[in-house]
C-alpha cells in the first residue's frame, strides 16, 4: 500500500489498454468513448486485484476531480459515476478518497445521477441501474459515517430516491433502492429528524396520492427497519404530542395521519406511541381529542386489526369517547361503529352499552349515525349485529324527529327484505327479524301522514314488492297476512282502508272538474282539494300544490284520463304503473330536477294507485287458499300451520272485499268462496259469507249458476248455522237477491213457529237470524214481531229463570261457561234492540217500555226476577247487555228523545260497574257510537265517570277515548264549517253542562259540602276539562268559564224546586270555576259567543236571579292553589358533562322540555302547573323524546314532533331516598314561605317539588303513566264482588257480599286473562306513587254514598257484618272497590338513575284491542250488523287480565 501511495504522489495517470488519456482537450464523444473503456475495465476489476488496484489509484484519484464531477455532458457524468462506484467497490473498505470535502462531493455527484432512473425508456437507463446496484450492494454510502455533513448527504439521496421512483420501474429497482437506505438506516449510529422526515413525508396522505410509488418505497423501507428506526419515530412524537414542540418537524401537523400510516406498516413501530395516545385522549383540546378518535377509529376499525386486543386499556379510554361532550366527537365514534362491527364481530359486545347510550343522544345527527351503522353492518351479515343493537333501531322508529325514524324503518325495511323475503341467511335469521314486520306497520298508528305514507311505501316496496309476478306478490302477501300479529293485521287493514278513502275522494274530484263551471262547483272543488290534502304531507304546501293539480286536471284532458282510469275499480296493477308513470312524465320537466309540486303529485298517486290488488290477484290469492285448503301449499315451510293460513287467507279476502269489492267478479273466484262455506271451520265460513255480503251486488245478473247454488247454503245457515254465520247468511240475502221479501218468509215462518223456550240450546241462532230480520224488514214482520216480543220474548224469557244458577264468587266467566239461558236472554234483548232500530219510529210506544224493560234490568243488578236464581257472571252478562242496548237505542234519534233523565244517568252507571269487563265492554261500545257521531254529545259526559275507575288501564284509555272523540269532532267542524244549526251537538266543549249535571245525580255525591265527595268531583271534571282546554281555540277557555257562569244562574231541571239539589249543581259549578281559572290564563277574556244550554236539563235563567255566592268549603280551595317551582341550576345543566354508558347525563329539568303551562297534562292542583317552557340550554337531553303511541290518538295539544306525556313519567318513576325527599320537601316548604305564597297541603308521603322530576311527576295525569306497570291481578280477585254495593241499582242480600279483599290462592287455574293487546316492550312500572293532587286518594271511611231505600238497611246490615271494615263502613254503589296497595308507597321518583330508562318503553306502540276503533272496514255494514259483530267478539275476548284494584284511601 506503501507502494501505491508513492505512486499516486508521482501523479502519473494509468489508463487501461488502448484508452488514451482522458482530458478537457479531446471532444465530448471521444471522451465518452474512452470513459466507457474505463467503466469496462473497472468493472471487470474485483477487490483481489492488487496490482491492477495500485495501477489504477492515480486514474481513481482523477475521476474523482472537479472537472469530472461537474462536467457539462450527463453521459460523462454518468460513466464518471458508474466508474467511481465500481471504484467504492474494488477498494473497499477503504476508499481511495481521503479528504472529507472531496467524498461528500463524489457521493452528493453520484445521488445527482442517480436522478437518471427518473427516465425507465433512457438509452442510458441499464447505466443508471448499474449505478444504483453497485452502491446498494457494496453499501458505498456507509463510508458517509464518519463524515460530519453524512446527514446532507443522506438527505439528499433519500429525496433523490422518493423523487424518482415510479411505477416504469420494476421490482429489482426498488428492491435495490430499499437496500441502499435501508443500510444507512440500519448500520448507523443515529437518524436525524431531517431524514426521518423525508421518510416520513411520504406517508403524509396529499404525497400518498401523488406518488404511490414513493409511498410503496417508504412503506417497505419501514417494514426493514422497523426495530432501528422505532426508537427515532417515538422520540419524535414524543416531542410533537407530549411536550408540543411542533418546530422541530414540518410534519407535527400531520402526526396524527402519520401514526395512522405507521400502524397500517407495523404496529410494532408505534409500540412506545400509543399510550401517549391515551393521554391525548384526555385532552381539554376539543379539536385535538377529534384528530385522536379520528386515527383511532380508523386503527381500531381496520379490517386486520388486533389493536383492541393487544392494547386494552386504549380501548377502553376510547369507548368512554362515546359519551365526550363534545358532539363531533360523539358522531365520530358512532360513524367508527359500523366498520368496526362489520370488520370486529367480536367487539359488537362492548359497543353494544355505548350505542345504547348514544342512541338515545340529544343531537339528531349522533341518533341518525348510530341507526346507519347499525343497519349498514346487519345489511352486510345478519350475524355482526346482536338482537339488543337491532332493537336500538326498532326504538328509533319512534324518535321525535322524523330523520331518524325515517332512516330506522327504511334501515329495517331493507334488513326485513334481505334476510326474510330473499332469505340470504337462512330461517334462523328470517325468525330473528320476524317482529320487524309487526313493527313497521304498527307505526301505522303514527298520527304524522309522513310515517303513514313511509310505512305505505315501505310495505309496497319491501314488504310485498309491487314488481313481483302476480302468483308470487300474494304468495308473499298471504304467508306475510298470516304470520302478523293483531295489531299490526289492523293497521294493515286501515292502510288499505285510508288508501281506498282517498281514491274514492280523487274520483269526487274528478266528477266535480267534469261539471259545468259555477261558483258553488269551485267552491265544492275547493273543499274536496282540502279534504285531500289532509292526506298529503306538509299540508300548507300540498293545499296550494293540490289548487295547481286540480287546475292541471281542467286544462290537460289526457291526464284527466289516465287519473280517472288509476282510481277506477276495473283498474289493473299494470294499468296503475302505466298511468302514474304517464302523468308523473306530463308534469315533469328535465330543466328542473327538483320539482316539489312533482313530488306531492306522486305522493299521491302513490297512495291511490292500486298497485297490489286487481282481479288477477285476487284469483291468485283465492288459488292459495285453496292449495292450503287441499294440502298442497308450502305452509309448513313458511312456519304457518295450515289452518292459521287458510283463517288468515280467509279473513285477507274478506278485508280486500271491503276495498276492491269489483276485484272479486270471477266465477273462479266466487266457485273458491262456495267451496269455504262448506268447511267445518266455522270461522272459515264466516268468513266467506262476508265476502258474498260485500262483494255479491251484481250477483244474479253476472253469475246465476252461482246464485242458484248459494241461495239454499245461506237459507241453511240461516236457520241452523252457528249465530254469527246465520246473521251474515241474512244479510248475504239483502245484499244479493232481488226476491229478498220471499226468501225472508221463508226463512221468518219455520222459525217464528219453531221457537221454544223449553229447548234453550236451541232458541240462540233462531233468535240471532229474526232479530236480523226485524231490523232488515220490519215492516214484513210487524205483526208477528210484535206478538213474539211482548209474549215470547219478555214474558216468557226475560221474566223466567228456568235453570240454577251455579254458585261463584266470581263476576265473570269465559263465554263457555255462560249458562244457556242467559244467552238466550241475551238474544232476546238485543232481538228487541233490532226490532226498534228497525222500525225506527215509536208510534206503538215500544220504545218506552223497552227503555223500561232495560232499566229495570238495571236496577235489579241484571236479576230481572229477583228471585236469587242467576249467578253473579250471568248477571254481569246481562247488566252490560241492557246497558248496550240502551246506548244502540240512542242513536236513533226518534228513541233518543224518550230516554228520560233518570235512565241516561242509570246508563252511565254501567262504566263504574262492579265488574272489570263489564266497564272495559260498555266503555268500547261507547267510544264506538260517540266516534261515528251517531250518540249524542251528553254521552261523552259518562266518560267522566271513568276517573274513579281504580284500574289504571281503564282510566288511560277513557282518556284516550275522550281525546279521539273530541279530536273527531273538531275535525269534523273544520271540514264542515257551515253547519253552525248543529254547533251544539258536535262542539265539544258543550260537554261540559252534560258533565256537570251528571256529577250533580252522582250517587256517590250525597253530602254537598264533604271534602272528599268534592275531591272526587273534582277528579271527574278534570277528566275532562284537561283534554278540552289543552288547547285554547278561538277562546275556548273564555267560552267554557261563561258556560259555567250561565249554568249557576239556573236551576237544576230534573228538581228546580229542590233546594239540596241546586246546592249540588252550584258547588259542581264553584268545582269546575275553580279549575278553570287556575288551568288558563285566558279565562277572563271575553267569551266569542254566549253558550246555549240544554233545556232538558238547566232551567231558563232568571233575569231577576244573579248568583254570586261561593259555594266551596273554605278548605277545599287550598286544593286549587298552584305551587312555585324552584328555579334550575342552569349554568350546571349546561357545564355537565356525558356520563359514562347507562347513564345518560340528564339536567334537573331535562325531563320536562314539552311541559308549558298549557300542557295537556298539568295539574291545576300541581305546583309546577305555571311553570313555563325552560330555557333551551336545560332541554338539551330531550332531544331524542319519542313518539309512544297511547291507545287511539295523540294527547290533544301537542304536536306529532313532541314527547309522549306517558314517557315522561317513565322516565321519572325511580324511587329516590326518602330522607331526601323530607330533606327536599323542607327547602319547598320554607320557599313558599319565602314568597308568600300558602301552603299546600300534603297528601302521603312528602314530595320533593323543587326537583324538575317531581314536577314532572305531579304535573302528569296518573293515567299518561304506562298503562301496563304493574302485575295483574287474578280474575277472581279483580271480579270478586265488592265490599260495598253496586251504584245506582239496589244491593243484594247480605249473603251476597264477601270480604273486600281476597287473599289470593297461588296455582289456581285460569287465573292469569290474556290482557288486551298491548306491546310487549311497555314497562311495569312501580305502582303510582306519590299521586299528586288530582288523584286524591280515598279514606276508608272519609265518605257516605246511598242506596234505594229499599235495600239501604240490607246493605249497611250486610256490611256491618265485615269485620275488614271500619266501625262507620261507608257504602259505594256500582264502583268497584279500591283496597289497599299491596306495596308499599315509595317517595317522589326521578333520581338520575332514571335516565337509563329514557325512551326504553317507547319502543313499541302501545295499542290494545280498542286502540283504533274505526280500523275495521265497516262502512259499507249496515249500522247494527257492525255493532253486533262487535259486541259478540268483545264479549268473547274479555277474558282479561287486569291491574290490581289497589289504591291507598287516605
Amino acid at each position: 500500500m506503501a507502494h501505491s501511495k508513492a505512486r499516486a504522489n508521482d501523479g502519473k495517470i494509468t489508463y487501461p489498454p488502448g484508452v488514451k488519456e482522458i482530458s478537457d482537450k479531446i471532444s465530448k464523444e471521444e471522451m465518452v468513448r474512452r470513459l466507457k473503456m474505463v467503466v469496462k475495465t473497472f468493472m471487470d476489476m474485483d477487490q483481489d486485484s492488487e496490482e491492477e488496484k495500485e495501477l489504477y489509484l492515480n486514474l481513481a484519484l482523477h475521476l474523482a476531480s472537479d472537472f469530472f464531477l461537474k462536467h457539462h455532458d450527463k453521459d460523462v457524468r454518468l460513466l464518471v459515476a458508474c466508474c467511481l462506484a465500481d471504484i467504492f467497490r474494488i477498494y473497499a473498505p477503504e476508499a481511495p478518497y481521503t479528504s472529507p470535502d472531496k467524498l461528500k462531493d463524489i457521493f452528493m455527484f453520484i445521488t445527482r445521477q442517480l436522478k437518471g432512473l427518473e427516465d425507465t425508456k433512457s438509452p442510458q437507463f441499464n447505466r443508471y441501474f448499474y449505478l444504483l446496484e453497485n452502491i446498494a450492494w457494496v453499501k458505498s454510502y456507509n463510508i458517509c459515517f464518519e463524515l460530519e455533513d453524512c446527514n446532507e448527504i443522506f438527505t439528499q439521496l433519500y429525496r433523490t430516491l422518493f423523487q424518482v421512483i415510479n411505477n416504469g420501474h420494476n421490482q429489482k429497482v426498488h428492491m435495490h433502492m430499499v437496500d441502499l437506505m435501508g443500510s444507512i438506516i440500519c448500520e448507523g449510529d443515529t437518524v436525524s429528524q431531517e431524514l426521518l422526515d423525508t421518510v416520513l413525508v411520504n406517508l403524509v396522505p396529499a404525497h400518498k396520492n401523488l406518488n404511490k410509488q414513493a409511498y410503496d418505497l417508504a412503506k417497505a423501507l419501514l417494514k426493514r427497519t422497523a426495530q432501528a428506526i422505532e426508537p427515532y419515530i417515538t422520540n419524535f412524537f414524543n416531542l410533537v404530542l407530549m411536550l408540543g414542540k411542533t418546530s422541530v418537524s414540518d410534519l407535527s401537523e400531520h402526526v396524527f395521519d402519520l401514526i395512522l400510516e405507521l400502524y397500517n406498516i407495523d404496529c410494532h413501530l408505534l409500540l412506545s406511541v400509543l399510550p401517549q395516545l391515551e393521554f391525548k385522549l384526555k385532552s381539554n383540546d376539543n379539536d385535538e381529542r377529534l384528530q385522536v378518535v379520528k386515527l383511532l377509529a380508523k386503527m381500531f376499525g381496520a379490517k386486520d386489526s388486533e389493536l383492541a386486543a393487544q392494547n386494552k386499556p386504549l380501548w377502553q379510554c376510547y369507548l368512554g369517547r362515546f359519551n365526550d361532550i363534545h358532539v363531533p366527537i360523539r358522531l365520530e365514534c358512532v360513524k367508527f361503529a359500523s366498520h368496526c362491527l362489520m370488520n370486529h364481530p367480536d367487539l359488537a359486545k362492548d359497543l353494544t352499552e355505548f350505542l345504547k347510550v348514544r342512541s338515545h343522544d340529544p343531537e339528531e345527527a349522533i341518533r341518525h349515525d348510530v341507526i346507519v351503522s347499525i343497519v349498514t353492518a346487519a345489511k352486510k351479515d345478519l350475524s355482526l349485529v346482536n338482537d339488543q343493537l337491532l332493537n336500538f333501531v326498532r326504538e328509533r322508529t319512534l324518535d321525535k324527529r322524523w330523520r331518524v325514524r325515517k332512516e330506522a324503518m327504511m334501515g329495517l325495511a331493507q334488513i326485513y327484505k334481505k334476510y326474510s323475503l330473499q332469505g340470504e341467511a337462512g330461517k334462523e335469521a328470517t325468525k330473528q327479524i320476524s317482529w320487524i314486520k309487526d313493527k313497521l306497520l304498527h307505526i301505522y298508528y303514527q298520527n304524522s301522514i309522513d310515517d303513514r305514507l313511509l310505512v305505505e311505501r315501505i310495505f309496497a316496496q319491501y314488504m310485498v314488492p309491487h314488481n313481483l309476478e302476480t302468483t308470487e306478490r300474494m304468495k308473499c302477501l298471504y304467508y306475510l297476512y298470516a304470520t302478523l300479529d293483531f295489531n299490526a293485521v289492523k293497521a294493515l287493514n286501515e292502510m288499505w282502508k285510508c288508501q281506498n278513502m282517498l281514491r274514492n275522494q280523487v274520483k269526487d274530484l274528478l266528477d266535480l272538474i267534469k261539471q259545468p263551471k259555477s261558483d258553488a262547483s269551485s267552491k265544492a272543488v275547493f273543499s274536496k282539494v282540502m279534504v285531500i290534502t289532509r292526506n298529503l304531507p306538509d299540508p300548507g304546501k300540498a293545499q296550494d300544490f293540490m289548487k295547481k293539480f286540480a287546475q292541471v286536471l281542467e286544462e290537460d284532458e289526457r291526464i284527466q284520463n289516465h287519473l280517472e282510469t288509476l282510481v277506477s275499480p276495473e283498474c289493473s296493477c299494470k294499468q296503475a304503473e302505466g298511468c302514474v308513470r304517464e302523468i308523473t312524465k306530463k308534469l315533469g320537466s328535465p330543466k328542473q330536477p327538483s320539482n316539489p309540486f312533482l313530488e306531492m303529485v306522486k305522493f299521491l298517486l302513490e297512495r291511490i294507485a292500486p298497485v297490489h290488488i286487481d282481479t288477477g290477484s285476487i284469483s291468485a290469492l283465492v288459488k292459495q287458499v285453496n292449495k292450503s285448503i287441499d294440502g298442497t301449499a308450502d305452509d309448513e315451510d313458511e312456519g304457518v300451520p295450515t289452518e292459521q293460513a287458510i283463517r288468515a287467507g280467509l279473513e285477507l279476502l274478506k278485508v280486500l272485499s271491503f276495498t276492491h269489492p269489483v276485484s272479486f267478479h270471477s266465477a273462479e273466484t266466487f266457485e273458491s268462496l262456495l267451496g269455504c262455506l262448506k268447511m267445518d271451520d266455522e270461522k272459515v265460513a264466516e268468513a266467506a259469507l262476508q265476502i258474498f255480503k260485500n262483494t255479491g251486488g251484481k250477483m244474479e245478473e253476472s253469475f246465476p249458476h252461482i246464485k242458484s247454488v248459494l241461495l239454499p247454503v245461506l237459507q241453511q245457515k240461516a236457520k241452523k248455522g252457528p249465530p254469527r254465520q246465520a246473521k251474515y247468511a241474512i244479510y248475504c240475502i239483502h245484499a244479493i237477491f232481488s226476491s229478498r221479501d220471499t226468501q225472508f218468509a221463508q226463512i221468518f215462518e219455520p222459525l217464528h213457529k219453531s221457537l221454544d223456550p223449553a229447548n234453550l240450546d236451541q232458541l240462540i241462532t233462531p233468535l240471532t237470524t229474526i232479530g236480523h230480520l226485524a231490523m232488515l224488514a220490519p215492516e214484513q214482520f210487524s205483526g208477528p214481531l210484535k206478538s213474539l216480543v211482548a209474549n215470547f220474548i219478555v214474558k216468557d224469557l226475560l221474566m223466567n229463570d228456568r235453570l240454577p244458577c251455579k254458585k261463584t264468587t266470581k263476576l265473570w266467566v269465559p263465554d263457555d261457561e255462560v249458562s244457556s239461558e242467559t244467552l238466550v236472554k241475551i238474544q232476546g234483548i238485543k232481538l228487541m234492540v233490532r226490532w226498534l232500530l228497525g222500525m225506527k219510529n215509536n208510534l206503538s210506544k215500544s220504545g218506552n217500555s223497552t227503555l223500561r224493560m232495560l232499566t229495570a234490568i238495571l236496577n235489579s243488578d241484571g236479576d230481572l226476577t229477583e228471585q236469587g236464581k242467576m249467578s253473579k257472571p250471568d248477571m254481569s252478562r246481562l247488566r252490560l247487555a241492557a246497558g248496550c242496548a240502551v246506548l244502540k237505542l240512542a242513536q236513533e234519534p226518534c228513541y233518543h228523545e224518550i230516554v228520560t233523565l233518570e235512565q241516561y244517568q242509570l246508563c252511565a252507571l254501567v262504566i263504574n260497574d262492579e265488574c272489570y269487563q263489564v266497564r272495559q265492554a260498555f266503555a268500547q261500545k261507547l267510544h264506538k257510537g260517540l266516534c261515528r257521531l251517531r250518540l249524542p254529545l251528553e254521552y261523552l259526559a259518562i266518560f267522566a265517570l271513568c276517573a274513579k275507575d281504580p284500574v289504571k288501564e281503564r282510566r288511560a284509555h277513557a282518556r284516550q277515548c275522550l281525546v279521539k272523540n273530541i279530536n273527531v269532532r273538531r275535525e269534523y267542524l273544520k271540514q264542515h264549517a257551515a253547519i253552525s244549526d248543529k254547533l251544539f251537538s258536535l262542539l265539544p266543549e258543550y260537554v261540559v253542562p252534560y258533565t256537570i249535571h251528571l256529577l250533580v245525580h252522582d250517587p256517590d255525591y250525597v253530602k254537598v259540602q264533604d271534602i272528599e265527595q268534592l275531591k272526587d268531583v273534582k277528579e271527574c271534571l278534570w277528566f275532562v276539562l284537561e283534554i278540552l282546554m289543552s288547547k285554547n281555540e278561538n277562546n275556548s277557555h273564555a267560552f267554557i268559564r261563561k258556560m259555567v257562569e250561565n249554568i249557576k244562574q239556573t236551576k237544576d231541571a230534573q228538581g228546580p224546586d229542590d233546594p239540596k239539589l241546586n246546592e249540588k249543581l252550584y258547588t259542581v259549578c264553584d268545582v269546575a270555576m275553580n279549575i278553570i281559572m287556575v288551568k288558563s290564563t285566558t279565562y277572563s277574556l271575553e267569551s266569542p259567543k254566549d253558550p246555549v244550554l240544554p233545556a232538558r236539563y238547566f232551567t231558563q235563567s232568571d233575569k231577576n236571579f244573579s248568583n254570586t255566592k261561593n259555594y266551596l268549603p273554605s278548605e277545599m280551595k287550598s286544593f286549587f292553589t298552584p305551587g312555585k317551582p324552584k328555579a334550575a341550576n342552569v349554568l350546571g345543566a349546561v357545564n355537565k358533562p356525558l356520563l359514562t354508558a347507562g347513564k345518560q347525563s340528564q339536567t334537573k329539568s331535562s325531563r320536562m322540555e314539552t311541559i308549558s303551562n298549557a300542557s295537556s297534562n298539568s295539574n291545576p292542583s300541581s305546583p309546577g302547573r305555571n311553570k313555563g317552557r325552560l330555557d333551551s340550554t336545560e332541554m338539551d337531553h330531550t332531544e331524542n323524546e319519542d313518539i309512544t303511541i297511547m291507545r287511539n290518538s295523540p294527547l290533544p295539544g301537542k304536536k306529532n314532533d313532541k314527547r309522549d306525556d306517558s314517557d315522561v313519567l317513565r322516565e321519572s318513576d325511580k324511587p329516590r331516598g326518602r330522607k331526601k325527599a323530607l330533606a327536599v320537601d323542607q327547602e319547598e316548604r320554607s320557599l313558599m314561605e319565602d314568597t308568600g305564597l300558602e301552603q299546600k297541603p300534603k297528601r302521603g308521603r312528602k314530595r320533593a317539588a323543587n326537583t324538575s322530576t317531581a314536577e314532572a311527576d305531579e304535573q302528569q295525569w296518573p293515567e299518561e303513566k304506562t298503562i301496563k306497570d304493574n302485575a295483574l291481578e287474578t280474575e277472581d280477585e279483580q271480579n270478586s264482588p265488592p265490599k260495598k254495593g253496586r251504584r245506582g241499582r239496589p244491593s243484594k242480600a247480605a249473603g251476597s257480599t264477601t270480604p273486600k279483599e281476597e287473599t289470593p290462592v297461588k296455582g289456581r287455574r285460569g287465573r292469569k286473562k290474556a290482557a288486551p293487546p298491548v306491546s310487549e316492550e311497555v314497562e311495569e312500572d312501580e305502582e303510582e306513587e306519590g299521586y299528586s293532587e288530582n288523584v286524591e286518594q280515598k279514606q276508608k271511611g272519609g265518605k257516605q254514598a246511598r242506596a234505594p231505600r229499599r235495600s239501604q238497611q240490607r246493605v249497611e246490615a250486610a256490611e256491618a257484618t265485615d269485620e275488614s271494615v271500619e266501625s262507620t263502613p261507608q257504602k259505594r254503589r256500582g264502583r268497584p272497590p279500591k283496597t289497599q296497595q299491596s306495596l308499599p308507597r315509595k317517595n317522589v321518583r326521578g333520581t338520575k338513575a332514571a335516565s337509563s330508562q329514557e325512551n326504553t318503553s317507547a319502543d313499541e306502540m302501545d295499542v290494545s284491542q280498542e286502540s283504533i276503533e274505526d280500523t275495521r272496514l265497516e262502512e259499507e255494514e249496515p249500522a247494527e250488523e257492525e255493532e253486533e259483530e262487535e259486541e259478540e267478539e268483545e264479549t268473547s275476548s274479555l277474558k282479561v287480565r287486569r291491574r290490581p284494584a289497589r289504591r291507598d284511601r287516605r
